[in-house]
């Protein structure tokens, strides 16, 4: 298939066609729906008294084709964004086949460790990991290894490890150490996630992001074809168990994963934009707390936490969802309509999401309008917009993918 043909899929359509009226769709809610500018903001202390904005960043994979490359923020004390570089990774972005909005269709394509400083992103194209030391908002020390399979689309960080997640081919996690150079690729690490695709996946069946359980006791991997939750033991030397313990997934198309306070597991599922949240248990078995609460919204993706509150990026119709959880773990919405912002003509194909280490601000990727959104978060989760930062790389052939906030 050419990439300038892109065929388009049932799926593509629907989203398409779902992007296009939501503005219309939303327009009634949005006087409930979005924070006063007087919401006050949530209260934490930047972490060891530094002088907001000074070491603080947003970066943004523009996952290009031809050579990707990490677009650099400087984030100032009111959360806004002002341009501060871009840097090659040395490696080729990537697009999986038929893919609406989403070339990479995964959570978790670049992190930020704040241990060892260092910006971990995927390669998808050249089947790469590229590591930076991250100096304020300065990329150093450059370094490029192979990812251990095809087409790497997440990477998780427990401690002094790393792993990555290949979504082609059979499907892989690769395990390295952080090191004061970067990476260092992990003996009898590889286990692979027995899958059928092909070197460039199709994105809806290939897994969508691998993520540590709070302290790294187990690696969990989301698989969308197969609608299951696959988990691995690990040992205590950094090592997955041999094969994955295969949970059914409580909803359909499970994608994004994201942890509350208490370590219990939340799981986004695209297929009818719902939420489950599960305990994991040390031997790999999954017990659901909460099954599938939906939003009401089109293609649930992304999901990332801030305190109590969590955010879900719609991918199908380009808004973001709030939840709230209650000391017992039970999620709800944070309005009737689960519509946490509406979406503007700038802020089209809402993909990734971050939120800040301080817990103040959440920035949400445009694909489509190649934008970034910013919001600060007010202490009931109620989200005011800071403003829109525009010219990153458009969902066309592909699109820029990951994003992560420090």
């Amino acid at each position: 298939m050419s990439r300038h043909t892109r065929r388009r899929s049932p799926l593509q359509v629907r989203l398409t066609v779902a992007g296009a009226g939501i503005l219309a769709a939303v327009a009634g809610v949005t006087a409930v729906t979005v924070a006063s500018a007087d919401e006050p903001a949530r209260g934490h202390s930047t972490a060891g008294g530094t002088k907001a904005g000074a070491d603080h960043a947003v970066f943004v994979q523009g996952n290009e084709l031809d050579g990707n490359t990490i677009h650099v923020f400087k984030r100032a004390q009111d959360g806004s964004l002002s341009a501060a570089g871009t840097y090659a990774t040395g490696g080729k972005g990537g697009d999986q086949v038929d893919a609406p909005t989403d070339s990479l269709a995964s959570q978790g394509s670049i992190v930020y460790d704040k241990r060892s400083r260092l910006l971990l992103a995927v390669n998808a194209g050249s089947g790469t990991v590229t590591s930076f030391r991250v100096e304020g908002q300065k990329l150093m020390n450059r370094q490029v290894v192979s990812s251990g399979g095809d087409f790497p689309s997440s990477i998780a960080v427990s401690g002094r490890l790393a792993y990555v997640m290949n979504a082609g081919g059979a499907g892989s996690v690769q395990g390295f150490r952080l090191t004061a150079k970067g990476l260092a690729p992990l003996n009898d690490t590889h286990r692979s996630l027995g899958l059928d695709n092909k070197k460039v996946p199709l994105f809806s069946s290939s897994p969508g992001q691998v993520a540590f359980t709070p302290g790294g006791r187990e690696l969990v991997v989301t698989t969308k074809s197969t609608n299951t939750l696959e988990v691995f033991p690990m040992t205590r030397d950094g090592r997955p168990a041999r094969r994955a313990v295969v949970n059914d997934s409580a909803g359909g198309v499970p994608f994004a994963i994201t942890f509350d306070k208490a370590g219990r597991m939340l799981v986004a599922e695209a297929k009818e934009s719902t939420v489950s949240s599960y305990n994991v248990r040390a031997d790999g078995t999954l017990k659901v707390v909460q099954k599938s609460l939906p939003n009401g919204q089109d293609t649930l993706c992304w999901l990332e936490r801030a305190g109590d509150f969590f955010y879900g990026g719609n991918t199908g119709n380009s808004t973001v969802t709030g939840y709230r959880s209650d000391r017992h773990g039970k999620l709800a919405l944070t309005n009737d309509v689960g519509v946490a912002t509406p979406p503007s003509a700038k802020s089209q194909g809402v993909i990734d999401l971050a939120v800040t280490d301080d817990e103040k601000f959440l920035y949400v990727q445009n694909a489509t309008s190649g934008t970034v959104d910013g919001f600060r978060i007010g202490r009931n989760g109620a989200l005011t917009k800071i403003g829109t930062t525009t010219g990153l790389p458009p969902f066309a052939e592909s699109g820029m993918e990951g994003i992560t906030a420090v």
